[in-house]
C-alpha cells in the first residue's frame, strides 16, 4: 500500500510556490492534496506583517506574530519547504534557480508556479528597506542600514526589533521629537503606537494629501485625525517631505528621529525585464499579470506557457482588465485562491462537475484558467490606533473615499486582535484559524465591493 501511495505521489504535477507569506500559505494548503508542492522563502520564519509595528514598541508581541516555516509547511501541511532565495525564473524552460541557505545554487523544475513574493515598504530606499519587512534579499543586504543583523534568521529579526526598541526608550527618556512621514495606514498606526507606549515623545505626522488615510472615506479619516489630535499628535497635511523643511510642519527644531511610512517598493529581482512594469508605485518593476493572474509580458503576451501566476503584493494588473488592488494581505489571499483554482482546472484536478471546491478528482483538464476580479476583501481596512482603539471600513472600491466606517473604538481593536490571532493560528495549522479562514476565502459569493462578474458563475450556481 505504501509503495502505491508513493508512486501516486510521484505522478502528481509539481508546483513551485515562491514566497511563504499569506498568499504562499493559501497555495500550499489548497494544492497539497493533488500536487507536489515546494515552497521557497528567503527567510526561515513567517511574520504577520500587519502586526509588526507593535512589536517594535512592545517586543514581547513579536512572539505572537511569528513561527518557523519548516514545522508549519512540512510537518503540518506535508509540502516541501526550501529555505533559500530564487535568483532566476525561466518561463520557457519551466525551471527556477534557487540559492539554498546552506548549499550551492540548484535548479528546480516545475509544471506550475505561483509567485507570492510580496513587496517592500520604502520607495525612498533603493531596495525598499524599512522596519516593516526584514531585509532578506542578497542584492539588498550589502546596502542595508543594519547589515550587522541577518534578518533571514528569526533571531536576527528579533535582535533588530530589540535594537529599535532600545532607541525608542532612549528617545522617550529625552522627550525627543519624532517625525512620521506619511499619514496612510502604516504612518497612522505607527505614530499612535509610539504615543501609547512612549508618551513622553513629541510626535508629528505629515502627508502630501489633504487628510490622513487618503483612500478611505472622510468618516474614517476624521475619526483617526480626531484621535491623533486628542492624544497630542501634531498632524500637518498637504505638504511634501523635505528634511530641511521642519518648520513648515510646526516643529521648533529639527526632529531627533524620522520614520518614513509612505508607499511600497517592488522586490521582484529574479524576474526578467520583459514581464516587469516600467511604471507603478515605487518606480515600477511589478510583475505584469492578465485578468487570470497569469504572468504576461509588457505587450500582454502570456509568459511561461500560461502556467506561471503572480498573486498579491508582487503583481500589477492592467487597469482595463482589473483595477489596481491595494497591496494588503487579504486580497492577496483571494488572488491565491483564484490561481489555485486555475491550476486545478488546467491539471484536471477538479471534481467531475468542474468545480474546484468539490474535488472528486474526476474532472477533465481545461486550458482555460479562472478569471479573477477586484476582490471584496480589497475594500476592507482595519486601522489600529494603539492597542485600545481602531476603526474598520468595509465596501471600499477602487475609487478613493469610498466605503463605510462600520466599527470603531475598543470593539474594533478587539476585532483586529482576533484577526491577527486567528490568521497566525491558521498558518501554524491550528483548527480554529483553519476553520474560520477557509470559509472566508471559499465563500460561494462576494457580498460587497466590486466583486465578481456573471462570467465567473459556474453551472452549479457558485462563484468558483
Amino acid at each position: 500500500m505504501s509503495s502505491l501511495l508513493n508512486n501516486e505521489f510521484k505522478t502528481r504535477p509539481r508546483v513551485l510556490v515562491i514566497g511563504a507569506g499569506f498568499s504562499g500559505f493559501v497555495c500550499a494548503r489548497d494544492l497539497r492534496r493533488s500536487f507536489r508542492v515546494t515552497c521557497v522563502d528567503a527567510k526561515e520564519f513567517f511574520e504577520y506583517t500587519p502586526g509588526i509595528l507593535r512589536a517594535y514598541v512592545h517586543p514581547e508581541h513579536f512572539n505572537h506574530l511569528t513561527f518557523t516555516l519548516k514545522t508549519a509547511l512540512e510537518n503540518n501541511l506535508g509540502v516541501k519547504y526550501m529555505w533559500g532565495e530564487v535568483t532566476e525564473l525561466d518561463g520557457a524552460g519551466m525551471r527556477a534557480r534557487v540559492k539554498p541557505m546552506f548549499a550551492e545554487e540548484e535548479v528546480i523544475e516545475f509544471d506550475y508556479c505561483v509567485i507570492s513574493a510580496g513587496c517592500n515598504f520604502n520607495p525612498m530606499h533603493k531596495y525598499g528597506e524599512s522596519l516593516w519587512f526584514p531585509t532578506v534579499h542578497a542584492v539588498a543586504r550589502p546596502h542595508s542600514d543594519w547589515k550587522h543583523l541577518d534578518e533571514r534568521y528569526i533571531e536576527g529579526r528579533r535582535r533588530h526589533i530589540l535594537e529599535e526598541y532600545t532607541v525608542l526608550k532612549d528617545l522617550n527618556e529625552r522627550s525627543a521629537t519624532v517625525l512620521v512621514v506619511g499619514a496612510g495606514f502604516i504612518g497612522v498606526e505607527w505614530v499612535t503606537e509610539l504615543q501609547h507606549y512612549f508618551p513622553k515623545l513629541k510626535l508629528f505626522i505629515i502627508d502630501f494629501l489633504g487628510k490622513c488615510l487618503g483612500p478611505l472615506p472622510d468618516s474614517a479619516a476624521g475619526y483617526c485625525d480626531k484621535y491623533m489630535r486628542k492624544k497630542g499628535i501634531k498632524a500637518t497635511y498637504g505638504v511634501k517631505y523635505d528634511a530641511n523643511n521642519w518648520k513648515e510642519y510646526g516643529m521648533t527644531s529639527k526632529p531627533d528621529k524620522t520614520y518614513i511610512c509612505i508607499g511600497v517598493k517592488a522586490s521582484n529581482y529574479f524576474m526578467p525585464e520583459e514581464v516587469l512594469s516600467d511604471k507603478g508605485p515605487g518606480g515600477g518593476k511589478w510583475i505584469h499579470v492578465n485578468k487570470c493572474l497569469q504572468v504576461v509580458t509588457k505587450d500582454r503576451k502570456v509568459w511561461g506557457n500560461g502556467k506561471i501566476f503572480a498573486v498579491g503584493d508582487c503583481n500589477q494588473t492592467f487597469a482595463d482588465e482589473i483595477k489596481p488592488i491595494p497591496k494588503i494581505s487579504y486580497p492577496g489571499e483571494e488572488q491565491a485562491t483564484h490561481a489555485c483554482e486555475s491550476i486545478k482546472k488546467m491539471a484536471g484536478k477538479t471534481g467531475c462537475c468542474g468545480c474546484p471546491n468539490f474535488c472528486c478528482g474526476l474532472g477533465k483538464k481545461s486550458p482555460t484558467p479562472k478569471v479573477s476580479w477586484w476582490p471584496w476583501g480589497a475594500g476592507m481596512f482595519a486601522t489600529s490606533l494603539g492597542p485600545n482603539d481602531a476603526c474598520f471600513v468595509i465596501a471600499a472600491k477602487s475609487e478613493p473615499r469610498t466605503g463605510h466606517l462600520v466599527l470603531c473604538g475598543v470593539l474594533s481593536a478587539i476585532q483586529k486582535w482576533l484577526i491577527e490571532c486567528t490568521k497566525v493560528n491558521e498558518n501554524k495549522g491550528g483548527y480554529i484559524g483553519l476553520w474560520i479562514w477557509h470559509y472566508v476565502h471559499h465563500t460561494p459569493c462576494h457580498w460587497f465591493g466590486e466583486g465578481c462578474r456573471g462570467d465567473n458563475l459556474c453551472h452549479m450556481g457558485h462563484f468558483c
